[in-house]
């Protein structure tokens, strides 16, 4: 580790004492994190909440070999120190980062290829909330389903943080995307983020779809529901469709209609961003940084919407998650980063 600046010996840090409820989530003092080659050492300012951390506290999604034992999966802050052969980024500069692991806390080492600046404008609470969503949508919508102009994109959870991200992307992208949404709330956020059309989860998705597309189905589903969620999407699906299947909020196993899928010649994947190698993730990265970024510095750009807690309050906001009535992202802000805030 090359230190550039005077680091204090320990920080505080969020761990999992025990598997199972939000109340497993406990405040303890580490050492700071050994900071590889190729590796940048970023002072946390803000630490994005996710699926991924809630299955990993409960007990169903441990961390990869190697990886922070530490949740907390995206975080923006400032770069403190860099190791060995690491050039990217400067000390001192604002940044946003897909971690491995590790969030939670005061500090996180991070491979410089999963680094990207803060977009112009904004705050570090803000940009906290985009890496593990982006980086999601851009590796199974964009990279892996081939997203392209002229898509009619169907995203369920389109108020949340991944489907939020979703319909920012296709738009961005030139694709239409249709939000599924269970609020009139929910619906307007979905369209201020760009969607063309909302559907509510009480009505028959498939229909709407179908109406809405003047009967030719979606060309893309990012799917986060999972269970019975999966006919209906096949239902929903234009011919040579792709149904992107990114988390299971209502249940791992399906029945699926495969004559249907047949007929139709749909596509369905599947894809967890965690286990990934750093080459694929810096690779998504440098596709964010290449088609997307920039356009997150306009001032006409939406931002996400964001409720803040204090790190010590993690606990709290895996409880607002789990109950599933929040509308965008939850972010969990450091001393450092309260202080951050503050000043702006």
């Amino acid at each position: 580790m090359t230190e550039q600046i005077t680091l204090p010996p320990t920080m505080s840090a969020i761990h999992i004492a025990t598997p199972g409820a939000p109340d497993a989530l406990q405040a303890t003092s580490l050492p700071l994190p050994e900071v590889k080659p190729g590796e940048v050492l970023i002072r946390v300012a803000a630490a994005g909440v996710n699926g991924p951390d809630l299955a990993q506290r409960r007990g169903h999604y441990d961390p990869p070999p190697g990886a922070s034992p530490l949740p907390g999966l995206e975080v923006a802050g400032v770069v403190v120190a860099s190791g060995a052969g690491s050039n990217r980024h400067r000390i001192g500069a604002r940044v946003m980062a897909l971690t491995n692991g590790g969030g939670y806390s005061e500090y996180v080492a991070v491979p410089e290829g999963q680094v990207l600046p803060v977009p112009y404008g904004w705050s570090f609470a803000e940009a906290a909330s985009l890496p593990e969503t982006w980086f999601t949508v851009t590796q199974t919508l964009v990279m892996r389903a081939g997203l392209t102009p002229g898509m009619t994109v169907l995203v369920h959870g389109a108020s949340g943080g991944i489907g939020g991200a979703a319909i920012q992307i296709a738009t961005l992208l030139g694709g239409k995307a249709i939000g599924v949404t269970s609020s009139p709330e929910k619906s307007a956020y979905a369209k201020s983020l760009g969607a063309i059309a909302t559907i509510d989860r009480s009505e028959d998705i498939a229909e709407r779809v179908l109406a809405l597309t003047e009967g030719k189905g979606a060309d893309r589903v990012v799917d986060l529901v999972g269970g019975d969620m999966a006919a209906v999407n096949v239902a929903a699906s234009a011919r040579s469709g792709h149904i992107v299947l990114i988390s299971t909020l209502e249940g791992g196993t399906a029945q699926v209609p495969l004559r249907q899928m047949m007929a139709k010649g749909i596509t369905m994947s599947g894809s967890t961003l965690r286990p990934q190698s750093s080459e694929t993730k810096a690779a998504i990265a440098e596709r964010i940084a290449f088609s997307l970024l920039l356009h997150l510095s306009l001032p006409t750009w939406v931002k996400p919407k964001i409720s803040t807690f204090a790190l010590e309050d993690a606990a709290r906001a895996h409880e607002q998650m789990e109950a599933r009535n929040h509308i965008g992202k939850l972010v969990l802000l450091t001393s450092f980063g309260r202080a951050q805030e503050n000043l702006r």
